[in-house]
């Protein structure tokens, strides 16, 4: 069993960024904290983008993250809210290298999907229930909420699986010498 560490996911949004931290030993996960950075809407996006990058790096440095997950952007029909969703991101990003995290894994929506409720296409409540159980929580969640909480399992099995691929090459090159 390795030490545990602990990993923050990040939904960007230029309306709602949710984020999660749970702790991960490689073999389970458990739930440390999770909330949602509610953006005020008329407010400039400057002053929005302010808030995140605030806010995050504020939540990164409490709960004492070690690593980070954050979405990918992907293709949105609207190109003004693609250009939005960039720019929460980049601040979100700025907010998790300012408060340590050295680089920030990134995940497709359709990965985070495929990890958590092994489909790519399952929908928000398939999501937020398997969090939920996944994490042995009982309570409601904000489906922003659960989708940053989804980023760090996602980030948890994509860091058991290095691992276990790590100890598979040493263990070949120790055969071969």
């Amino acid at each position: 069993m390795n030490a545990p560490v602990r990993i923050m996911g990040v939904d960007p949004g230029s309306r709602f960024t949710g984020w999660g931290v749970i702790e991960s030993d490689g073999t389970e996960s458990r739930y440390v904290d999770s909330g949602c950075i509610a953006l005020a809407r008329g407010k400039p996006m400057g002053e929005r983008l302010a808030q995140i990058f605030t806010e995050l790096g504020d939540i990164a440095r409490r709960t004492r993250i070690d690593e980070a997950a954050i979405e990918t952007v992907f293709m949105h029909k609207n190109a003004q809210s693609a250009l939005k969703l960039g720019q929460a991101r980049g601040a979100a990003l700025c907010a998790l290298i300012m408060a340590g995290v050295t680089e920030p894994a990134e995940y497709s929506p359709r990965r985070v999907k495929q990890a958590v409720c092994g489909y790519g296409a399952a929908g928000k409540d398939q999501v937020s229930a398997m969090v939920a159980r996944l994490l042995d929580y009982d309570e409601e969640l904000a489906e922003d909420e659960a989708d940053g909480l989804a980023l760090g399992i996602c980030h948890a099995h994509h860091r058991r699986m290095a691992q276990a691929a790590e100890l598979v090459r040493i263990q070949e090159e120790e055969a071969v010498s």
